[in-house]
């Protein structure tokens, strides 16, 4: 698919959905100036757009209500706007990111922030990602337990300090130095999420003695409605010409020891190069951090000379062939973008120039 070309007025302000995501003033003045700088140079032509995904998994349509089918179809379409309106005002591609998926990390449906899963502890522990394709910097956070929007902290992580990656209580000192927004560990409880750990601890204790069921997902087999990888991420290419990528989850349910998933890992879950391609994944992780997912899309594009859709395709059998399910979203410079999955379904939407967000669920 290729995204609709448009040649819009570059504009200098970054809009409410920006402001709404707690990011420093200095960064907007910063983000103004270098607008402004890239229009002096012409750079304002690009056309944009704004790629979206909620999770893959089995998702299947004859389980889902009407109702709570409308429901995941107007959070997405609500972040996919909040995305646009900052693109649209020729904000950069970050702001974007961060505005759409503090949206989604708000929203109980989404395996992220408010709707996280519960560990085998019962404790919820988060993770997210974000990369800068003009820069590559990159910032990452895990094993978040009281941080209400870890994509905040993984842009502050990149942006405000010397690290990549931190994590844990270290992560969460580093986020209360930064006037980050904690929430009680309550917050994050939800029934429909910890009734998840109880069916899969019960389902555990009915096989405990003998081996393990594995589904076609590449793991141990879950209640139908369960085969599901709510990690959401954002990749979009600004007005600039600047591509961006950021990824945020809750994990998997009944995880244990500490796992860490590819969400926050820079190459695996999330990765963006402006020579290339931004990318956000969701899935089995570790077999996204095997395959090194995001990374290897750019690879084949930078020196396979593949399309950003035939790339991804071909990663993703890759991952398909080892026994891992999931999908990814993938835009390239020129907007052109990609959002393929090895699932029964993906929730996925993306924007372009025309202003109008395309939500889908299912294959069809």
């Amino acid at each position: 698919m290729v995204m609709d070309g448009g040649r819009r007025k570059f504009l200098s302000s970054v809009g409410a959905a920006v402001l709404a995501a707690g990011l420093p003033a200095g960064e907007h003045r910063a983000g103004a100036a270098q607008r402004r700088r890239a229009a002096r140079r012409g750079q304002a032509l690009h056309p944009f757009g704004f790629v979206m995904h909620g999770g893959a998994g089995t998702i299947d349509r004859s389980r889902m209500t009407p109702e709570r089918e409308a429901a995941y179809r107007a959070a997405l379409t609500g972040a996919l706007t909040a995305g646009f309106e900052v693109l649209q005002k020729g904000g950069p591609g970050l702001d974007a990111v961060v505005a759409a998926i503090t949206i989604l990390e708000d929203s109980p449906l989404f395996n992220a922030g408010k709707g996280a899963v519960f560990t085998s502890e019962g404790t919820n522990e988060l993770d997210a990602s974000i990369m800068d394709g003009r820069t590559l910097k990159a910032g990452a956070v895990a094993g978040l337990k009281r941080i209400k929007n870890p994509i905040v902290l993984a842009r502050l992580v990149m942006e405000q300090s010397p690290h990549v990656m931190m994590v844990g209580e270290g992560a969460e000192t580093f986020a209360r130095q930064r006037g980050v927004e904690f929430v009680d560990p309550k917050y994050f409880f939800t029934e429909e999420r910890w009734q998840q750990l109880q069916r899969q601890k019960k389902e555990e204790e009915e096989r405990r003695g003998g081996p393990p069921r594995r589904s076609g997902l590449g793991r141990e087999e879950l209640a139908p409605d369960e085969r599901k990888f709510g990690t959401v991420g954002a990749v979009c290419l600004d007005r600039a010409g600047n591509l961006a990528a950021g990824t945020s989850t809750g994990g998997m349910t009944n995880k244990r020891f500490g796992r860490v998933g590819d969400s926050p890992v820079i190459g695996a879950g999330t990765y963006a190069s402006n020579e290339t391609c931004a990318v956000s994944c969701t899935g089995d992780g570790e077999y996204f951090i095997r395959t090194v997912v995001a990374h290897d899309v750019s690879a084949a594009m930078q020196y396979g000379g593949r399309s950003v859709g035939e790339a991804a395709r071909l990663v993703l059998e890759k991952v398909g062939r080892l026994g891992g399910g999931g999908g990814l979203i993938a835009i390239d410079r020129r907007g052109q973008f990609t959002t393929p999955f090895n699932t029964s379904g993906m929730y996925r939407g993306h924007v372009g120039p025309d202003g109008r967000p395309r939500v889908a669920i299912y294959r069809d």
